[in-house]
């Protein structure tokens, strides 16, 4: 993603509700298949990752992009917003 698609993207999530909200048990294979569902339905998702520190909340959403082959458009604490293109329905019009 250009940094110019970067902040199109931050602009439209500001308003989104988390759509995957992880729990104790934290980044597990059925999370990553419904982030990708939604990923699919949406393209744009933003995900509130449990508590803990940095470097395991960092693992969490590492673990999540490697099952989808999202990228991370914005990390503000515990919430993520990550993006995947629909290449056969795109919803979301992507500025050059």
């Amino acid at each position: 993603l250009s940094p110019s698609q970067r902040r199109y993207l931050k602009s439209l999530a500001h308003d989104l509700p988390a759509v995957i909200l992880l729990g104790n048990k934290g980044a597990t294979e059925a999370v990553s298949k419904e982030l990708g569902l939604a990923l699919g339905h949406h393209e744009l998702v933003k995900i509130k990752l449990s508590g803990g520190d940095k470097d395991e909340r960092q693992q969490q959403l590492d673990t999540l992009l490697t099952a989808t082959g999202a990228e991370v458009v914005q990390q503000i604490g515990s919430v993520a917003v990550v993006f995947l293109r629909n290449n056969d329905d795109p919803k979301i019009a992507l500025p050059r």
